[in-house]
């Protein structure tokens, strides 16, 4: 490396630059079902599990409840999704995906899927990419908490 501290020679900007042309796509890719990609991932969690409390949504996704609430109104408000207070504890509140989120589910994959298949990743490609995120990420995790 000519230069450590050069913007070019800084994996945190390379990694930053990438999410960011990660979100074009599929803020691109999810305009035609009128989602964002913060509630596509929002989806992506309760199609995994459905019935999530909004606790544990926001700690699947890593969001703070000021940032998941107003997500998921909108989410709601669109037909998406549906709240419903725990009746043995009126704390808890749990997220389900409405009928319109179960029948696009095919159609935003497939969608999704054409527009990675469309940036030229192949199949094993992306799978070393994950691997590699996946442990960088645990690395980092390792280190913010102190270990």
């Amino acid at each position: 490396m000519n230069d450590f501290l050069t913007l070019e020679n800084q994996l945190c900007f390379a990694i930053y630059e990438t999410g960011s042309q990660f979100t074009k796509l599929y803020t691109k890719a999810l305009k035609e079902f009128g989602i964002t990609y913060p509630q596509y991932l929002v989806l992506l969690a309760l199609w995994e599990k459905d019935g999530l409390t909004v606790k544990e949504l926001g700690e699947k996704l890593n969001l703070g409840t000021g940032t998941l609430t107003p997500m998921v109104k909108r989410l709601e408000a669109n037909g998406w999704v549906t709240k419903e207070r725990s009746s043995i504890d009126e704390r808890k509140v749990s997220i389900y995906l409405q009928a319109k989120a179960i029948e696009e589910k095919e159609a935003i994959s497939e969608k999704i899927t054409k527009e990675i298949v469309l940036c030229n990743i192949e199949l094993q490609e992306y799978e070393q990419l994950m691997r590699n995120l996946k442990l960088l990420q645990q690395k980092l995790v390792k280190r913010n908490n102190g270990l």
